[in-house]
């Protein structure tokens, strides 16, 4: 990377962002990040770093002073020279922190059902549920049974656990064939588990944890922010311990409860039987790498999702919305049912395609228009993703795994196939700061929309826009909102920069995507 760039990378492993300077600028529309402090960790002596849980470790990593655990070094990230020259800043947080951090407009958790997320849980906004967060471990099938510790927290968790589905119930080893990582043997079937055999467990009713209320939820709230002073020069990372650590420990008794077991919370009558021929895998040299065997940092698949730039189009700040990628059915009687005559009616509108100006003149009608059949298409787009609308939604009560809780209702409603779609600019470009760019989960969508955009490989093509863009712009001493602000006129930069990501084999748009082609069912 120095090589190819013809700079210096500066690699800063066990790192932290603790604060942030941000000044008006005299050279741009808005703010400007001039500077940042950073915490990075090493462990004290005689202490192993990844025999630590995160939820042990979390909030000692925002405090710059020493602990037993730990021992620090305050870092300050600042421009080359000491005019500092333009620099730009990346969100490519798990969290959205740097959101958080900068107060740029965001939001987290259900939006409130309108029609362009016609398919919310909620009438109103309602923070407090992000989709569920996993920590994986790997076990690995053995010949003869293990001897297994129970926790002292299983009571606790034992009234969540369930294989979900009577099917998984009657022939486990699919679940963990399901989730396999490594094949001790040539032409092992799908239905086959042998000895030597590892799967890295990721299920729904296993190790996923939910929670969805203020008592308990993960991704601390801009008011909850500001009411425990992280918002006044305390930053702690934002995020629950106590819920990290529950959903370490909901992990750790899955394990048990798949070895052990005799219930099914969901399946009374399932029969579940001890599986007893596995081990929790452990150590420097395990797959997870930590001496618990949970992963060092639970797979986040919702963060705090940025608002972006308004225009005349978007007068409450760019998103990119559940009707603008869902194929779902929209006629459907649900939505006539659940939406107000004046949502339903901007909703059909919204997906009447090149008949739209037709249906606002009246020319044709809201009950016989051919609804368009492709995602929303931007002049702006830098990326591109396909993947289902995918939830793993919070609970209903609090704690996620009290017995008898259920999902939140209603938030799955959203799931379901998506069309081929684009990222556009605009949904990483912030308000009030004109040097951040975000990308990663914290890009701004919506809360149905972003459990496509979640998805890794989706990630990465951000996160390939993000630095080109961030690149061109420092060449082209411009910044990234100078790319998008007269939407959807052409501007030559913008055509400059896509031609860039194209020929560095990182695609914009998927072949054949026009708004003159309606149809995209057989995609």
């Amino acid at each position: 990377a120095e090589r190819s760039g013809k700079g210096t990378l500066h690699w800063l492993p066990n790192t932290v962002i603790k604060d942030l300077e941000i000044n008006d600028s005299s050279n741009s529309s808005g703010q400007i990040i001039q500077s940042a402090i950073a915490i990075q960790h090493a462990p004290q002596d005689g202490i192993q770093l990844s025999d630590l849980s995160l939820s042990q470790v979390l909030e000692d990593s925002y405090n710059p002073n020493d602990s037993a655990n730990l021992k620090k070094q305050v870092i300050q990230l600042i421009p080359e020279n000491s005019q500092r020259q333009p620099w730009m800043v990346i969100e490519a947080t798990e969290t959205g922190e740097i959101l958080a951090l900068s107060d740029v407009p965001y939001q987290v958790g259900v939006d409130a059902q309108s029609y362009k997320n016609p398919s919310s849980s909620s009438q109103t906004p309602y923070p407090y549920c992000t989709q569920s967060i996993t920590y994986t471990f790997a076990m690995e099938a053995t010949a003869e049974p293990q001897v297994h510790e129970r926790p002292s927290f299983f009571p606790q968790y034992e009234p969540f656990y369930s294989f979900d589905k009577q099917r998984y119930a009657d022939e486990p080893r699919l679940v963990f064939s399901y989730r396999r990582i490594f094949s001790a043997n040539e032409g092992t079937g799908f239905r086959e588990v042998k000895p030597g055999d590892i799967s890295m467990q990721n299920w729904g009713g296993g190790n996923d944890y939910g929670p969805g209320n203020a008592s308990d939820n993960l991704i601390f709230t801009r008011n909850q922010l500001q009411a425990s002073g992280q918002l006044s020069g305390d930053w702690r990372g934002g995020l629950r311990s106590e819920s990290l650590q529950k959903a370490e420990e909901l992990a750790l008794g899955y394990f048990f409860w798949w070895a052990t077991g005799t219930t099914d919370s969901k399946l009374p009558n399932a029969n579940k039987q001890p599986l007893p021929n596995v081990k929790l895998l452990t150590g420097a040299n395990s797959p997870m790498g930590t001496g618990h065997g949970l992963s060092k940092y639970p797979y986040i698949r919702e963060s705090r999702r940025l608002i972006g730039r308004k225009d005349f189009t978007y007068p409450e700040g760019f998103q990119i919305h559940e009707i603008d990628v869902s194929r779902q059915d929209f006629r459907d009687d649900y939505y006539k049912n659940n939406l107000t005559s004046n949502q339903y009616d901007a909703l059909i509108t919204s997906r009447s395609g090149l008949n739209t100006i037709d249906v606002i003149t009246d020319q044709q009608s809201l009950a016989e228009v051919e609804l368009r059949q492709r995602a929303r298409l931007y002049p702006d787009h830098v990326g591109i993703g396909h993947y289902p609308i995918d939830f793993h939604p919070c609970m209903q009560q609090s704690p996620p795994e009290k017995p008898g809780n259920i999902e939140r209702p209603g938030e799955r409603q959203g799931a379901g196939k998506t069309f081929p779609y684009q990222l556009p600019l605009r949904a990483m470009v912030p308000q009030k700061i004109d040097n951040l760019l975000v990308t990663g989960k914290s890009i701004a969508t919506s809360h149905i929309s972003s459990a496509t955009y979640r998805v890794q490989s989706f990630e990465w093509s951000a996160g390939a826009a993000a630095g080109t863009t961030a690149s061109f712009a420092l060449e082209n001493q411009l910044y990234p909102y100078q790319l998008v602000e007269n939407m959807p006129r052409t501007n030559t930069d913008l055509l400059r920069l896509q031609g860039r990501l194209n020929q560095n084999s990182n695609p914009t748009t998927f072949p054949n995507m026009s708004i003159f082609n309606e149809d995209w069912q057989d995609w």
